[in-house]
């Protein structure tokens, strides 16, 4: 099996929708995509053999308030380990660049709580109720 490197950096529109499609994320247009991917605080990737198979991302205002988005890995590659290296250094880049006081969300679909849960995130209920708007 190919070594699995694990990429700071810019994902592209490309890659981007393609991994959201295949891990059965909503989908997103290309000028979405564009526009919130340099908008992002930090992103990064999972690549093997030549392909991204893996992302996460921070986005926000990078001092109040983040929330980590997209997290997926490619279905042929689930189960790994892949998606818990992506969460560390998600949650690397926050110990190291984002102020103490800043506020890190995320939703989590399904068992993906399992997850989060390992890195210290917490569920909201009973003090507050995630919401969201969908346009």
């Amino acid at each position: 099996m190919a070594e699995l490197q694990i990429l700071e950096g810019p994902i592209s529109v490309d890659t981007y929708r393609h991994l959201r499609s295949i891990c059965g994320l909503s989908d997103k247009t290309v000028k979405a995509a564009e526009t919130g991917l340099k908008n992002s605080v930090y992103s990064v990737m999972a690549k093997q053999a030549g392909k991204v198979i893996a992302m996460g991302r921070i986005v926000g205002d990078g001092g109040c308030f983040c929330q980590i988005v997209d997290i997926c890995v490619h279905p042929e590659h689930q189960g790994m380990g892949i998606g818990k290296m992506i969460m560390e250094n998600l949650v690397r880049f926050i110990r190291r660049a984002l102020p103490e006081s800043c506020f890190i969300s995320l939703i989590a679909d399904g068992n993906a709580a399992f997850l989060y849960e390992k890195f210290g995130f917490k569920d909201t209920l009973p003090e507050s109720k995630g919401m969201y708007l969908r346009r």
